[in-house]
Formats: structure tokens, sequence, C-alpha cells
């Protein structure tokens, strides 16, 4: 999946930084006649003009390699989330502001399943058996172009699976994915804004409730807290 354009000129990125977007002068020259004056009177008024986007634009989002996620007390597992992204729609808050409030398209969502192929636990692969899917449900919140913060809500559900013999019910994670630090009780981490290519990390820790399965609840110590950090890549483009 991905964004597709349908413009007759191709997308303007727009690569992030950590200074003001640069502006250009542009003089425009204007005559007149004035009947006292045998020759038109001429002025030049300057105008500046500024390298950003209009105020909706396209929101793209993928996922990298080098990510962790946590659970209760365990160790971080090493998990590759390449291949994961997503598209969505952004609107400048404020017509003169930075700040760009972004909505994902859940359609468009694809985040990688933890398996043997994208996980590794104390430096082995996961069990070739075990499977957890992960279901966004939302994925919205807000990028500041000037600071490169990023804040996103994300909810989602985590199916655990061991081949065809076991199947979970949902865990629900509810957080926000944060370029700023995310601490929690007994799990924290801390993000990194937006560079100049885009890339990013994002921290959430959240509060994983009881489910209606006792193996489960006993095995992740529920209720507890999970972490999620993420290596990501956000760019924006016209529509």
């Amino acid at each position: 999946m991905g964004c597709k354009i349908n413009s007759s000129n191709p997308p303007i990125l727009c690569p992030f930084a950590s200074t003001k977007p640069s502006q250009r002068i542009k003089k425009v020259a204007l005559s007149s006649y004035n009947p006292s004056h045998q020759d038109p009177v001429s002025s030049i008024i300057i105008t500046q003009q500024t390298d950003r986007l209009p105020n909706v634009c396209a929101v793209n989002f993928k996922t990298m390699k080098a990510c962790k996620l946590g659970i209760s007390r365990y160790p971080e597992f090493e998990y590759n989330a390449e291949g994961g992204k997503g598209t969505g729609t952004g609107t400048r808050k404020n017509t003169n502001g930075d700040e760009i409030s972004v909505s994902f398209d859940l359609e468009t969502l694809y985040i990688p399943p933890l398996t043997s192929a994208t996980t590794k636990f104390l430096g082995l692969p996961m069990p070739p058996f075990l499977k957890i899917d992960i279901v966004p449900e939302l994925f919205q919140g807000s990028i500041d172009q000037e600071s490169g913060r990023v804040d996103l809500e994300f909810t989602a559900k985590f199916l655990f699976s061991v081949g065809s013999i076991y199947r979970a019910p949902p865990l629900l994670v509810k957080t926000v994915l944060s370029s700023e630090e995310s601490k929690g009780e007994i799990r924290s981490g801390r993000g990194e804004r937006l560079d100049k290519e885009g890339k990013c990390r994002l921290v959430g820790v959240a509060t994983v409730d009881p489910i209606d399965d006792l193996f489960m609840n006993t095995f992740l110590a529920l209720p507890t807290e999970c972490l999620a950090n993420l290596n990501a890549v956000i760019y924006l483009s016209t529509l």
C-alpha cells in the first residue's frame, strides 16, 4: 500500500529542520501615470515568500529496523519493523504556525507482526510457532515542523497465537508514541525528534489490563506495563 498523489506535478516533499523555513525575496515593479508628470511613476514592492506546505498535506509513515518492544519485567524484544507503513492527512492548526494535526487512514496502516523472522528475545529468534499480530485502531496526533516534536495517539490490539492450538483474547494497548520521554512505573524510554530526513524515534508506555484468560494474565503478570520503541520515518507532501 502507498499514497497515490493524483497530480500532473511530482509531490513536493517537506524536509524537517531545526531552523525556520527559508524565505525568498520577490521584487514586484509597478508603474502608474500621473497627469502632473510627463513620465510614468514607478515603484518597487518587496514581498517575502516562504517555502512551506499548504494548510492541508499528505502524511507518510514508515517503520524501520532497530525497534524494541517490552512488557512486564521481561527483557525487551529486539524487533525489526521494516516494511510497516501508513498514509494520512495533515492539517495546519494555525495558518501561520508550524504545528500540524495528523490523522492516519487505518486501512493503509500496517505494522509487521512479531514472529521468528522479525523478533529476537535474549538474542535468539522467537519460537516459530509463536506469533503476535498488531491491529491498529487509532493513530493520530500532532507534528511540529519547527521543533521536530511528534506526539501520536496509538491504540491497537495485540493478538497472541501459538500455531492453530491457542489464540488468546486481544490485549488492548493505548499510548502516546512520542519523540519525547515516556515514563511509567516500571517501563520508560526516550524518543528522538524528527531530523531533516524525517527520521525519528517514537516511544510510548502503556498499561495493559487483565483479559479473560488465566494463562496470559499469569504469564504476563497482568495488569502491567508495556513499552513500544519504534524507529520510524515521517514525511509530508502536497496532496
